[in-house]
């Protein structure tokens, strides 16, 4: 039976999600994500360099997940607000692992620019505003989104509704901000 690298590198690279998304950067130990691939360290660097190069590999892969999770909508920003909530509630370690980046690589990327361009480039021309405004309004619909998720429970639910009405309202409270953010900066043609 001969040995497969592919295999090990799909092993480290799902254990490194699972430790950057629970310690950062900063707190992930190689030793664990060894243990929990199972690989030896020395696999670690021998693919991926060095544990800041693993972060970046783990980041690529789930911030490109994150980019192509919903369609993005840009003449319907409030829908593309409502589908991203969505997609945070079902996985929220999309939103932890970029949490983690923001504090620990708060660099733009050239190709993270790049795709916020091009989208609020795209807000911006459908409809018929600038491309600061665009991004204002984009930044500010991905920051509806993910609102809920960066709240704590008790806050999130002060009436003890049941989890699934709890979300419908929260979600309805998305949509309808980002209506409002999207009819006040960039009232219709």
């Amino acid at each position: 039976m001969g040995y497969d690298s592919s295999a090990t590198r799909a092993r480290l690279l799902k254990a490194a999600h699972q430790e950057f998304v629970a310690y950062g950067l900063a707190g992930a130990r190689v030793e664990r994500i060894a243990k929990n691939a199972p690989a030896n360290k020395q696999a670690i660097y021998a693919y991926y360099g060095s544990k800041d190069d693993l972060f970046d590999a783990v980041l690529e892969a789930r911030i490109r997940v994150l980019a192509d999770v919903v369609p993005f909508t840009p003449d319907d920003l409030a829908a593309y607000a409502g589908a991203l909530f969505d997609a945070f509630i079902e996985d929220p370690e999309l939103i932890r692992l970029t949490q983690w980046k923001t504090l620990e690589r708060p660099e733009a990327s050239a190709e993270e620019l790049e795709a916020h361009l091009t989208k609020a480039q795209a807000v911006a021309d459908a409809h018929g505003t600038d491309l600061e405004t665009g991004m204002d309004a984009l930044m500010i619909a991905l920051a509806a989104a993910q609102a809920w998720l960066f709240t704590p429970p008790a806050i999130r639910n002060p009436t003890g509704d049941d989890e699934e009405a709890r979300l419908k309202r929260h979600r309805a409270a998305v949509i309808a901000s980002v209506e409002a953010l999207t009819e006040r900066l960039m009232p219709a043609k």
